[in-house]
């Protein structure tokens, strides 16, 4: 006999896709199926993926996935382009004519769920979101759980992990780079600043545990519509060597993607080596250096800047 757990999760998913509209031939009144519009969306937020890239972002079986592309392909929805380092792998992205195509299907999804909204008040809309977020944590923490190369799991942020972030970042930078108390006072504005004004639409906090123990953190916040900025990247010397540093400034520019920014900006220091080697990593540019003298220190700051694929989806 299933648990109860099962039947319910089951019970939730034919509520769901019942209340989507993905039970139709058509997803969104086009000859596309819901896997083939999840391809395009693919296509059309990331920068120029290969077919593993996106078999391993949807599940797909391989060779389901080129089935899917050739189609495109004949369609000249898709063009491939091969890797100048590596003559086995091709960078595919969208033609014009897909541009073309996704770009109304891209609005009546934005439409669709607009209306679903509206017929729900503030209130339970913020509850509904918070509760898609607890369940998109919850499976992505037991996937890392149960990934070997990544012994920690990431949540959004809850009551009390403010003032950790807050006493981390005084503490470390006091002990690593010799910043004072001032230095504290200024992540303390940022941090309250988030709550104060949080949009869980288009900002994330991102905490990071390992062994029950909170080692990292970073940061998305709304600049303008169109420009978003990375903030307080923080991991525990206890938790250095993981990836967790990547995996915080990789999350940040794929959530910064799905909410529809055009560029991702931050400012750093020029002595903070570890972290400017995963922006650079990350394809991040510097644009701009300047002199200052700040939390005791005479130090030198960076603004950087990405560029992000993707397009306005600030009703999805």
């Amino acid at each position: 006999m299933f648990s109860s757990a099962v039947r319910e999760v089951r019970r939730f998913n034919r509520f769901y896709t019942r209340q989507i509209g993905v039970l139709q031939d058509g997803l969104l009144d086009s000859p596309f199926s819901l896997t083939e519009v999840r391809v395009l969306y693919e296509l059309a937020h990331r920068d120029k993926p290969t077919a593993g890239d996106l078999g391993r972002e949807l599940g797909l079986d391989p060779g389901y996935l080129s089935r899917v592309l050739a189609n495109f392909e004949g369609r000249r929805l898709v063009r491939r382009e091969r890797s100048s380092t590596d003559g086995r792998q091709s960078f595919l992205s969208l033609t014009a004519r897909g541009r073309k195509v996704f770009t109304p299907l891209e609005a009546r999804s934005n439409q669709q769920v607009a209306a679903m909204l509206r017929t729900i008040p503030s209130r339970r809309q913020k509850q509904l979101v918070s509760a898609m977020h607890v369940i998109e944590d919850v499976f992505a923490a037991n996937k890392n759980q149960n990934t070997e190369k990544s012994p920690y799991l990431l949540r959004t942020h809850q009551p009390g992990d403010m003032g950790w972030v807050v006493h981390r970042h005084g503490a470390l930078y006091a002990q690593e780079y010799g910043y004072d108390e001032r230095f504290e006072a200024l992540v303390a504005e940022i941090v309250a600043d988030f709550i104060q004004n949080f949009d869980p639409k288009r900002e994330r906090c991102w905490i990071a545990e390992k062994d029950g123990e909170i080692v990292g953190t970073v940061f998305l916040v709304r600049k303008s519509k169109t420009v978003c900025k990375l903030r307080l990247l923080l991991v525990e010397p206890s938790a250095r060597g993981l990836g967790l540093g990547r995996r915080l400034v990789t999350e940040c520019v794929r959530f910064g993607c799905q909410a529809g920014y055009k560029k991702m900006m931050l400012w750093t220091q020029s002595e903070l080596g570890a972290a400017r080697h995963l922006y650079k990593e990350a394809g991040f540019k510097r644009v701009e250096r300047q002199a200052h003298t700040s939390w005791g220190r005479n130090l030198i700051s960076e603004t950087w800047e990405r560029k992000l694929a993707s397009a306005p989806l600030s009703d999805r």
